[in-house]
């Protein structure tokens, strides 16, 4: 089954889940996409059963508070940043609950994570004004960044190179093997004095970033020349949430949540807004994202939603 305006329109909430007290401020599926795990502002940590549609365990961080959670490439263990006590990221082993390492150097909050595609590096970004390169097998930082402001930071799909998002007005283009020399190129936008950079993903294809902020705009930019394709509005955020946006798997449409529960998706090629979903969602949709393998996406405010296609096209 393929993907299509139609499709997209036609996908609708198969389950809601009310395991949480409080706002989820991350998921991540599985690689296999058997599986997605979630961090909320109440310190627990949701383990779902995609197949079964059903929660399977859940893990609290009470002390350090849990955010901005990532699986690593094996299946049962996870990085997570700290929202309570200290910015140290950590390394959970799911299997037996316990830490496997922290990588402590960031002093201020973590506000972003990404987890290469293809290795044991990941890479972070704090508003103490850097971006830490870190490998899963070794406390120690491999790699500083000093910026001008808050970072928003993301893999690309081969993990060969990132992209950081400066100042919520730069992204800058790093080599992996080489970022220390600086940015391979450097794409500026117009500064946007109404609201600063949250997010930056890339497509699946490589071909393009997704720049999201805590405006009511998104932000579509070709990869290669730094040119801004789109720009997506018409969503609601008057109150300056952090909200997710996502490609789908195959690069074509882009989605985002609101602060009134509903889900906007665009083209990505023509930028013509193509759906607006409503997940019945009681609080802002903080969190959005398409399984890797499977016609399914999640969306989540304090709730968690899975949805489904209710025609094949």
């Amino acid at each position: 089954m393929k993907l299509t305006d139609n499709v997209l329109r036609s996908f609708r909430v198969a389950k809601v889940f009310r395991e949480n007290s409080d706002k989820i401020n991350c998921f991540d599926f599985s690689s296999n996409g058997e599986t997605v795990i979630s961090s909320s502002d109440d310190d627990s940590i949701v383990l779902y059963d995609c197949q079964e549609g059903k929660p399977k365990r859940t893990l609290y961080s009470k002390k350090y508070g849990v955010d901005l959670i990532r699986y690593t490439h094996a299946a049962n263990t996870v990085v997570y940043s700290s929202n309570k006590i200290d910015d140290t990221i950590r390394y959970l082993s799911l299997h037996d609950n316990k830490y496997i390492r922290y990588f402590p150097g960031h002093n201020k909050r973590v506000v972003a994570l990404s987890m290469s595609p293809v290795d044991d590096t990941f890479i972070s970004g704090s508003l103490d004004k850097t971006i830490r390169l870190w490998d899963l097998r070794s406390p120690n930082c491999q790699g500083l960044m000093h910026l001008q402001g808050k970072p928003v930071c993301s893999f690309d799909p081969e993990g060969l190179i990132f992209a950081a998002g400066v100042n919520s007005e730069m992204v800058k283009l790093y080599d992996l093997r080489s970022f220390d020399k600086g940015p391979f190129a450097t794409f500026k936008l117009q500064y946007d004095r109404a609201c600063e950079w949250t997010g930056l993903k890339f497509s699946n294809d490589g071909k393009l970033i997704l720049v999201s902020t805590n405006g009511g705009t998104l932000r579509l930019l070709d990869a290669f020349k730094g040119a801004v394709l789109h720009s997506f509005g018409g969503y609601n955020n008057s109150k300056g949430v952090v909200l997710e946006a996502s490609f789908t798997p195959d690069s074509q449409f882009i989605m985002i949540g609101s602060e009134d529960g509903k889900i906007h998706v665009w083209n990505a090629e023509s930028g013509m807004k193509v759906a607006v979903l409503d997940g019945k969602h009681t609080g802002p949709v903080t969190c959005l994202q398409f399984n890797p393998k499977f016609m399914t996406f999640a969306s989540a405010c304090s709730n968690m939603a899975f949805w489904l296609p209710t025609i094949d096209d």
